[in-house]
């Protein structure tokens, strides 16, 4: 078995550790054997189906800006539709406060931190390090064992390198953006290098991108539903929008015209082309009368980036980048009609770890021997059926030590740098603004010890994150560039 440790931890670590792994696999076991029930064929003749099983993903989407968590100049009818028709996850977490390492996290069901993929990676198709190591295994290769379609359409962000492409890590099909970013409207045909103007990628060839690239992915995504609409399928759908440049069409800037400053219009009028997008999808599913077969999960991959695209985490501190609440919590929707109860709250911390421990619950998927997942099947939580939390626990770091955090029932731990550790009771303060640790000596010294032993169980950080390929300077005159 794979051990998630350093060489130099102790014997009380490395066992400590032994017992979570095990621990871990009992609980996936169980998830498999309990898993829901199958529903019948489209055809209605009573053959018994696995669900169907979509992840919808945003990019630097702020936790206020979405109507369901009571935005108001910016429209999400699609995805407020999608929340009252599933169950809205208010405490819904990512694994890391920004982009590569949460999607580590989500596709493999693993703290990042243990396979040490803990910064984003810089896009070298030459570098056949920086990436998901060939060693974790992916949600696509589980469900395959289920007999799945797996399809992933847009961004990507897991390495270049040829063996870190998706359809070598267990995808059927994917069209794409490989990069962490990409210029909304054109492509460099003669480029392999230059992260936001490479070629769009169709299953391994060179795409050139002709039309706005929210509505291209859009439609691939529906596409894909419609090819494999007789048999069970996956998609994960990673959306690159509203990740910088600030780039946009016209009609979706014209739904917006009543917003003032110039930065918040343009980031809305791309929340509103995803949204549309997300609409799109939901549409073919409900065309093909698959609704009640096919398991959704909408989510961002971290915090809006405040300042910088013009989103907002109200009520939270923080922001992209940062452990504080602004960083991690991000709008989380899961729906699966007729099998999670509609237009309900549920309020326990959730988090990106768990949506493969789920699928694979949900589908009868094979769980690896070694796999290790750190999250956790949400089905029998979110039916109501368990009361206990999914995760009494969770924990961040970034930096390989810079920054952690640990929240444990309603406290939350911050230790930033050197400084002294912070404690909050999110029940009362979910905004982070008093310090209670001096007046809970006790409770710090138990929320450390928990962090320092998750810690010694992680590795180093495999690279460095690379600069940032667009300069936040730079973002007035993105804004003003021809759409």
């Amino acid at each position: 078995m794979r051990s998630p440790s350093g060489n130099n931890n102790s014997a009380l670590s490395r066992a400590t550790s032994l017992i979570c792994r095990i621990a871990t696999l009992v609980i996936a076991s169980a998830a498999l054997l309990a898993a829901s029930s199958p529903v019948e064929s489209a055809d209605g003749a009573g053959e018994q189906r696995r669900p169907n099983i979509v992840v919808i993903l945003a990019d630097d989407m702020g936790y206020a800006d979405v109507g369901f968590h009571g935005c108001r100049d910016i429209p999400t009818p699609n995805l407020d539709k999608l929340a009252r028709q599933g169950v809205r996850c208010s405490d819904g977490y990512v694994a890391h406060p920004f982009c590569s390492p949460t999607r580590a996290a989500l596709v493999t069901g693993r703290y990042q931190q243990r396979f040490g993929h803990e910064n984003n990676p810089k896009f070298d198709p030459a570098d056949e390090q920086t990436g998901l190591p060939l060693s974790e295994t992916t949600i696509a290769q589980v469900l395959k064992t289920a007999g799945y379609a797996t399809g992933a359409v847009g961004k990507w962000h897991l390495g270049a390198a040829p063996h870190f492409h998706p359809m070598q890590r267990g995808f059927d099909e994917y069209f794409g953006l490989r990069g962490g970013g990409h210029d909304y409207f054109k492509t460099d045909m003669t480029t392999e290098t230059k992260e936001y103007l490479i070629p769009l990628d169709r299953n391994g060839e060179p795409v050139e991108l002709t039309e706005y690239l929210t509505d291209v992915l859009s439609r691939e995504a529906a596409a894909f539903v419609r090819r494999h609409h007789d048999h069970p399928f996956f998609l994960y759908l990673a959306y690159n929008a509203p990740h910088t440049p600030l780039q946009v069409s016209q009609k979706y800037l014209d739904r917006v015209t009543s917003i003032e400053d110039p930065q918040r219009r343009s980031y809305a009028a791309m929340v509103s082309a995803m949204d549309d997008g997300v609409g799109l999808v939901l549409s073919a599913l409900e065309e093909l009368k698959l609704d009640e077969q096919t398991l959704v999960f909408f989510l961002s991959d971290n915090g809006g980036p405040v300042g910088i695209n013009g989103s907002s985490n109200e009520p939270f501190r923080g922001a992209k980048g940062q452990v504080f609440e602004g960083g991690v919590r991000v709008p989380f929707v899961v729906r699966w009609t007729g099998h999670l109860p509609a237009g309900t709250t549920y309020a326990q911390p959730v988090t990106c770890l768990d949506i493969l421990p789920t699928a694979a619950a949900v589908s009868g998927a094979t769980c690896p021997p070694d796999c290790g997942w750190d999250g956790v099947n949400l089905i029998p939580s979110l039916r109501g059926e368990s009361i206990e939390p999914p995760h009494k626990i969770l924990f961040w770091r970034t930096g390989g030590g810079a920054a952690f955090a640990v929240r444990a029932g309603r406290d939350k731990l911050v230790k930033i740098g050197n400084n002294p550790a912070m404690l909050f009771n999110l029940e009362v303060d979910p905004s982070e603004t008093t310090d209670i640790a001096a007046d809970h000596a006790d409770r710090v010294g138990e929320l450390t010890a928990l962090l320092d032993n998750w810690n010694r169980q992680l590795v180093p950080p495999r690279w460095e994150s690379p600069r940032p390929a667009r300069p936040a300077q730079n973002r007035q005159r993105q804004q003003k560039r021809r759409n």
